[in-house]
């Protein structure tokens, strides 16, 4: 009893308290620059056996990290030191953001009890980084690390991912408390999101495989939720061709006959239903533009958060290919709209399987692709269109429906 009482109340320094909570999240290598504001954190991965990458600048730091986790689909992590090596990280971060990499980022800070005095780069990093990142956090005592630490990988892995940030206070990490009991890391990251309605999952499903002229839109996030067997799965299937754009790139073998380059703008504006996995509807297709007026667009709708971030749910195309539950989570991003104002004739159904011959330059390519889809459903059925959340960020973002 006396041993079991003596673990509970063992006590750590602060930086070492930030090495058990990264080497309980599975993190092995620590990019960083050497700075005095880190030390404490140095020795915490030294005694918890995790690898630091010394390198010769912060911006090589922490693009090493998001590069890392480009590779593994892991957090990548990185340690800057206080003022000016947390800003020279800032790039990274903002192409962390873009490419919804996950990535934390750990920062050095003046000591609390000085603030203000003018300690060695004391600079308040939080405001800086705050709209580059899905968390940007100060713990507020020594025994606030591991907490804050869990909540940044929650937040670098919640859907869509991005990076996470925080910063810690000199003082704090060379301080000793205790370590709390947390949940273990698999534990941390199955509370990001919850179930999606079944039913919202089967009227996707439906519209897939009574559609004429589907399409596949698959982007960035389908490669980050290790998507590509349940794509090809799902365009065998339902022989849907696929498009991609983003990280997606190389989802899809390039000679494979369902997987189409050439011929985008002419798919999506002709299709009947479109599944977009992964993507926004940004720039790239021309904030919905990209789709026909009369196109039926099947998204997922991201889910609010709190702390002023907007929490946003990574895909998985599996459920629409088996018509079972999806994995992941998010909400109905299916709205009734008016009937289309207009009947298109049907281009689609005729002729067989149709492999891909180079790269196909015409619709009557990617129609080919599509024969044997399966019943068809009427071509004036009730169009649903996409609907549109506002995010914290400012703009608006698609919702999003994947199955």
């Amino acid at each position: 009893m006396s041993t079991q009482s003596a673990q509970e109340t063992r006590t750590f320094h602060g930086g070492r308290l930030v090495a058990r909570r990264l080497k309980a999240h599975g993190v092995s290598k620590l990019f960083t620059l050497s700075g005095g504001h880190l030390f404490s954190i140095y020795d915490g991965c030294r005694e918890e056996g995790i690898e630091i990458v010394d390198v010769r600048h912060e911006s090589t730091a922490a693009f090493a990290a998001e590069g890392w986790a480009k590779v593994t689909r892991e957090p990548g992590v990185c340690a800057l030191t206080a003022g000016p090596g947390v800003t020279n990280g800032m790039s990274a971060m903002a192409s962390a953001q873009a490419n919804h990499s996950p990535m934390v980022v750990l920062g050095g800070r003046a000591p609390a009890m000085r603030w203000g005095q003018g300690s060695l780069q004391e600079i308040d990093h939080v405001p800086f980084v705050r709209p580059l990142t899905m968390l940007a956090a100060t713990p507020q005592s020594t025994a606030e690390i591991p907490g804050l630490v869990d909540d940044a990988f929650a937040a670098a892995c919640a859907p869509h991912g991005g990076p996470a940030f925080v910063d810690f206070p000199m003082d704090y990490v060379f301080q000793e408390a205790a370590e709390p009991e947390l949940e273990a890391a698999s534990q941390v990251a199955s509370t990001v999101g919850r179930g999606a309605p079944a039913e919202a999952v089967e009227l996707a499903a439906g519209l897939l495989r009574g559609a004429e002229r589907p399409v596949i839109m698959a982007g960035t996030d389908l490669y980050w939720a290790h998507g590509e067997q349940a794509l090809a799965e799902l365009a065998q299937t339902l022989r849907i061709p696929v498009f991609v754009n983003g990280l997606a790139r190389g989802c899809m073998a390039a000679d494979d006959e369902l997987f189409f380059s050439r011929a985008r703008s002419q798919a999506l504006k002709g299709a009947d239903v479109a599944l977009v996995v992964g993507v926004p509807m940004d720039f790239r297709l021309g904030f919905g533009g990209a789709f026909g007026e009369d196109t039926e667009i099947v998204a997922r709708a991201p889910e609010a958060g709190g702390g002023g971030v907007l929490r946003r749910d990574r895909p998985d195309a599996r459920g629409l290919a088996r018509g079972g539950r999806r994995a992941g989570t998010g909400e109905r991003g299916l709205d009734q709209g008016s009937a289309g104002e207009r009947d298109r004739a049907s281009r689609g159904g005729a002729g067989g399987a149709g492999g891909r011959q180079g790269a196909a330059t015409s619709d009557e390519a990617v129609r080919g692709a599509r024969a044997g889809v399966g019943p068809r459903r009427d071509r004036d059925r009730r169009r649903r269109r996409l609907r549109v959340v506002r995010g914290a960020r400012g703009g608006q973002l698609p919702a999003r429906l994947l199955a």
